[in-house]
């Protein structure tokens, strides 16, 4: 069997917007740039709808951002929230974002998480999830989400997350809408 290093990359846009980016101060300026990344992606044909960013809870600094990659990078993992705790752990040097001393993070997501995502957030150590549209407006469009039940949600706030969901919903479900009427892949199908 060959094996190919894989590497994962950040699109050029990305990269500059992340390294542009000041302090996110509150849950919806923390949407806002969330739902940004997501039409960006949209826009430069680089993925599917969906951002992620992961942000200090208290002062607002962001650790990292991720978009959909699945298609651009050929790897069905490679979805916005996971790019993104990906890039987090690297950037503090740890496989998790919890810790002895370590500032308290929360991910911050355009759309709710698929169910990968979802155990994917519960193992980074992030404290907190902000949602924009729901699963039900994700699969509106035709992606199929996996079992993702409101049991879900209940089971990360038992594990200590604190759930945030709706949070600029229209303007998240837009960029959905603009993915479909586009003709954008619908890969998990």
């Amino acid at each position: 069997m060959k094996t190919t290093p894989l590497k994962i990359e950040l699109p050029g846009w990305l990269t500059a917007r992340i390294a542009s980016a000041g302090p996110l101060r509150d849950v919806r300026a923390r949407m806002a740039f969330a739902i940004e990344l997501s039409r960006e992606n949209v826009e430069h044909g680089t993925g599917g709808p969906f951002g992620a960013v992961i942000v200090d809870t208290e002062t607002g600094r962001l650790l990292s951002a991720g978009v959909n990659l699945v298609e651009q990078q050929m790897n069905s993992v490679l979805h916005a929230e996971v790019v993104a705790i990906m890039f987090a752990q690297r950037a503090l040097g740890a496989w998790t974002l919890a810790g002895p001393g370590r500032h308290k993070y929360e991910i911050v997501t355009s759309s709710a998480p698929c169910a990968m995502c979802l155990g994917a957030l519960l193992w980074s150590g992030a404290v907190a999830l902000v949602c924009g549209a729901r699963t039900e407006d994700v699969q509106a469009i035709g992606f199929d989400e996996g079992p993702v039940f409101d049991e879900s949600f209940d089971y990360l706030q038992q594990r200590g997350v604190l759930i945030v969901r709706d949070v600029m919903r229209e303007e998240a479900r837009a960029v959905l809408r603009e993915y479909r009427a586009r003709g954008g892949t619908i890969y998990n199908r």
